[in-house]
């Protein structure tokens, strides 16, 4: 089917133009940062070596999961730590996943 631009489909001859990676427009990480301020975060991002980049993947990770336990024991103030525990890997895993590995929830 030929594109609705009006413009030819390629054929199996015509070469196609692959763009690396650097060349592909990225989107702003966020709308209200500065273009230049994003330009500097990439920049900074670029030039860390990849044993920083694991370390901040590992420290988001922890946090979000120190913020998940605390949202958790706010919503069941009486749970104890085995039923919080079950109720994280239910939010984490999926209830389905969880489910098969850990059981249900306590009643």
């Amino acid at each position: 089917m030929a594109p609705k631009t009006g413009a030819p489909a390629p054929s199996a001859d015509t070469p196609v133009a692959r763009l690396k990676p650097h060349e592909i427009s990225q989107p702003t990480l966020s709308l209200d940062t500065d273009p230049e301020a994003h330009r500097i975060q990439l920049e900074i991002l670029k030039r860390m070596p990849m044993s920083r980049k694991f370390q901040l993947i590992g420290d988001a990770i922890e946090t979000s999961r120190i913020f998940t336990m605390a949202g958790l024991r706010s919503r069941h103030p009486d749970a104890g730590p085995e039923e919080l525990q079950r109720r994280f890997f239910g939010l984490w895993l999926g209830e389905e996943l969880a489910q098969k590995v850990y059981g249900p929830l306590p009643e």
